[in-house]
């Protein structure tokens, strides 16, 4: 089922739709739903050659701290999630983690992000990782090009989320 159907515009269920009758773009109204503590996970990586990412692990990239650059890059992205995406709430992030997971060709980035609220977080914890992976990219590119001044090895790929979570205020207590 589409949105224009009758599907969710936040995987909730009900008749919430980014579209009016007419096919017009509409923020959805999430202003009855109940609030609810809601978490959602993301994850992604960027590949890189073995080299750079020793020099990422040895700290000698010359701009600085690659992976505390990405982490600010990441949880600025997280609040300004609702700026960058049409139609998306602005929500009040409670918390965000991130973890990096440093292997021979890559790094991998996961973004988990807390909000208490009417509408989930998804997309915030989406642009954390996109956001931290490019902010990785920008950080090791002169060390990534080759002779031509290319990337040929070097992509962010597997961006996904992993977990979405909804619990109603009620059942904290």
């Amino acid at each position: 089922m589409t949105e224009r159907e009758g599907g969710a515009g936040d995987g909730d269920g009900g008749d919430l739709t980014h579209t009016d009758a007419e096919g017009n773009v509409q923020m959805v109204d999430v202003g009855a739903k109940p609030d609810a503590a809601r978490r959602a996970v993301a994850a992604g990586e960027i590949r890189l050659s073995p080299s750079t990412v020793e020099a990422v692990r040895n700290d000698e990239i010359g701009k600085g701290d690659v992976l505390a650059t990405a982490r600010v890059g990441a949880v600025q992205a997280v609040k300004h999630t609702w700026e960058a995406i049409p139609m998306c709430h602005q929500i009040p992030i409670t918390n965000v983690d991130t973890e990096f997971d440093v292997r021979e060709d890559r790094v991998l980035l996961e973004v988990a992000v807390e909000t208490t609220g009417k509408t989930g977080c998804e997309m915030e914890a989406l642009s954390g990782v996109t956001t931290g992976l490019n902010v990785v990219w920008d950080m090791v590119k002169a060390a990534e090009k080759d002779d031509d001044g290319q990337y040929p090895g070097t992509r962010v790929e597997n961006v996904r989320v992993v977990a979405k979570e909804k619990r109603e205020l009620s059942s904290l207590s």
